[in-house]
């Protein structure tokens, strides 16, 4: 008999669509929430996943270029965004959290097969304005760069009084999964 974690691993696999590569670039103007300054991270969660950059010390205009890869069963599933303070005597404090949605990304990746060739780098295939629904700081633009389809997201963290972290999300096929 299969283990319960063997039974995830292969339920997992089997309804696997591919990875979602996020770039976390930057954040810009975060809060405050040492004396002067943070020491920022970010967390990444999409259901039961959870990953994290590491820690910038001392700055609200952190430069993380971290890339954080998520297995993506299920692409209706928002994925939420937590920036942290680092703190080393006490629970870590949060300075907001985005959610957004791949779902429009992931459409757009499925035409893909149409573009392939024919487009010069930087062509925006889609644009997403930012609403009241979306963490949307400025309209985001998904766009054709060296042979891959690129999301850039400014997203504005909530639950705070200021700060935006900046993102690009790029998709990577995996053989033998589902595909989307």
């Amino acid at each position: 008999r299969e283990s319960k974690k063997e039974e995830e691993t292969k339920f997992a696999m089997e309804n696997l669509l591919g990875l979602l590569r996020i770039h976390v670039k930057r954040g810009v103007n975060l809060a405050i929430r040492d004396i002067s300054s943070s020491d920022p991270y970010v967390v990444v969660h999409s259901g039961k996943q959870k990953l994290k950059t590491h820690v910038i010390k001392h700055s609200v205009n952190p430069e993380w270029n971290d890339d954080l890869t998520l297995s993506v069963t299920d692409p209706n599933l928002p994925i939420k965004l937590t920036v942290y303070d680092k703190d080393l005597f006490s629970a870590d404090d949060k300075m907001g959290e985005a959610e957004f949605s791949i779902a429009t990304y992931l459409e757009a990746v499925k035409y893909r097969p149409k573009v392939e060739g024919g487009l010069p780098n930087g062509t925006i295939i889609m644009k997403i304005q930012p609403t009241r629904q979306n963490c949307l700081s400025e309209e985001s633009h998904i766009v054709w760069n060296q042979g891959k389809l690129v999301q850039n997201m400014f997203l504005r963290l909530q639950h705070v009084e200021c700060g935006e972290v900046e993102i690009q999300l790029e998709w990577i096929d995996v053989p033998g999964s589902k595909g989307i």
